[in-house]
């Protein structure tokens, strides 16, 4: 291509693989070139530099396809040959079988130039090889079509608030199409063109390398546009979830690292194209990223928590909570560390690396509170009067409305030191810690109730005093009962007694 470019078809002629000699052969060369120029693909960047070639297909090392070129009897594989020269050794020809294609595809293509339809003044000064309305293409109808691409959303609008009055939805103002939406379509009408005109092989491979950039721009906006999207649906999600709070520092850094990332993919597609191995600037950006995140571990470690916590829904604002030996309230959940308001009013600041690490009993969350105590009765409450105390306990229990009837337990479960132990217990829905001490202040005054009405009394520890002597029998009686007298007297001192 270089040597027929340069008009030097003799040194164009000895890349063939024909009998050809002569003026036939420099014809044949011209015929190649001008086709080759037209119709090869311009992903020429794709081409093994290896001298033993791709070896795409083993069967036959000594063949290799650079192409595939249309024709009006359908698509045509060109395809090189190795062959011996003697003391030059193994070189790359073109074979005699696409040799032979070549002259019917050579009379379908128009070599009516552009210069024909353009004035000189656009089609002879070159900027890199690259015609001067190619250039004008670029920098100006390419950017007017763009931006009258946009009016298709406008144009497109009154079917748009029709359908969603239809449908009920709130109707929204005219919009341009997506800046990606565009970039794409200019991308498929740029490749269709570069396709379907026979331009020069060097104006092709640069149409087809803008195609390649618009396409790379336009996901990776497109890839933006849906981290965006995304940031914007969690946070109204979690605004409208009670005990999320603020997330909107937590939501920006992913978007922010999405990005990147998007962005990294991007690049590393746009060098891949250009034949730029990317796997050397990724291997180095992952050892970057393992010493920041070496240097940066505790700090990583708080944010994926925070990003745990959240998301995991562990804890929420206004929940009471019990961490480690402490009982609080959560205040907020941040990006680095999470507030809890103890008990003493004071505010405790806790790294969220370590609450994702440690036990956390949330008590607010509980459905039921537990009512569970133990009624002393004295030693002279009969058996009669324990069967009916606990009989109406149950019934009271039963009776009302907040407490669980298959969790109601009123028993007699142990004689103990001092009183006959009475064993109640109910689970309560409540709303509240304050709801259910309300409740709870109400049974327990029903039982005192219960059992002042049967004529008991609730045991108080009781410590008797025995005193012994010498002497024994009536003597001893006398003492004891003169000591309780003098106790009973209230006339008496002290230190009389």
């Amino acid at each position: 291509m270089t040597a027929a470019g340069k008009d030097n078809l003799e040194a164009a002629a000895l890349y063939l693989d024909t009998q050809l000699r002569g003026q036939s052969a420099v014809d044949l060369a011209r015929q190649v070139y001008v086709v080759l120029d037209a119709r090869l693909p311009a992903r020429l960047n794709l081409l093994s530099d290896r001298p033993e070639g791709s070896l795409a297909n083993p069967l036959k090392p000594d063949q290799d396809v650079i192409g595939t070129i249309a024709t009006e009897n359908g698509p045509r594989d060109v395809v090189l040959v190795r062959v011996e020269r003697g003391t030059s050794g193994s070189i790359w020809l073109f074979s005699r079988a696409t040799l032979d294609a070549i002259p019917p595809v050579f009379d379908e293509i128009n070599l009516v130039p552009a210069e024909s339809y353009l004035p000189r003044v656009l089609t002879i000064p070159r900027i890199g090889g690259i015609r001067l309305f190619q250039w004008l293409a670029l920098f100006i109808a390419i950017p007017l079509i763009y931006r009258l691409l946009g009016l298709i959303g406008v144009a497109v609008a009154p079917m748009q608030a029709a359908w969603r009055r239809r449908r009920g939805l709130p109707a929204r103002p005219a919009r341009l199409l997506p800046g990606a939406i565009r970039l794409l379509l200019i991308t498929a009408a740029v490749r269709w063109s570069a396709s379907h005109v026979d331009l020069p092989l060097l104006e092709r491979q640069f149409w087809s390398a803008m195609a390649r950039m618009f396409a790379s721009v336009a996901i990776v906006w497109v890839g933006l546009l849906v981290n965006a999207y995304g940031e914007d649906r969690f946070r109204r999600r979690l605004k409208a979830a009670a005990g999320f709070g603020d997330v909107t520092a937590m939501l920006r850094l992913a978007r922010r690292t999405a990005d990147a990332v998007v962005m990294v993919i991007g690049f590393a597609i746009v060098l891949r194209y250009f034949n730029v191995d990317p796997t050397a600037a990724l291997a180095g950006l992952g050892i970057g990223g393992i010493a920041i995140a070496l240097s940066a571990q505790k700090t990583l470690e708080n944010v994926i928590g925070g990003f745990s916590i959240t998301f995991d829904k562990a804890v929420r604002i206004g929940d009471f909570v019990k961490l480690a030996d402490t009982w609080g309230t959560v205040d907020s959940i941040g990006l680095r560390s999470t507030r809890i308001r103890t008990l003493d009013r004071t505010l405790l600041s806790v790294p969220n690396g370590q609450i994702a690490n440690v036990t956390i009993e949330t008590v607010s969350a509980r459905d039921k509170f537990r009512f569970n105590h133990f009624v002393g009765l004295g030693y002279e409450t009969s058996a009669a009067q324990l069967r009916t105390i606990v009989t109406a306990i149950r019934a009271r229990l039963l009776r009302h409305t907040l407490a669980d009837d298959s969790s109601i337990r009123a028993q007699l479960v142990r004689l103990g030191p001092w009183s006959i132990d009475v064993e109640v217990f109910a689970y309560i829905f409540a709303r509240d810690w304050a709801h259910f001490l309300e409740v709870q202040e109400e049974l327990l005054l029903d039982i005192m109730d219960i059992v002042e009405g049967t004529g008991a009394r609730i045991a108080i520890p009781e410590h008797r005093l025995s005193m012994a002597g010498p002497e024994d029998g009536p003597a001893a009686s006398q003492r004891i009962a003169a000591v309780r007298a003098a106790l009973r007297d209230p006339n008496r001192s002290a230190e009389s007694v």
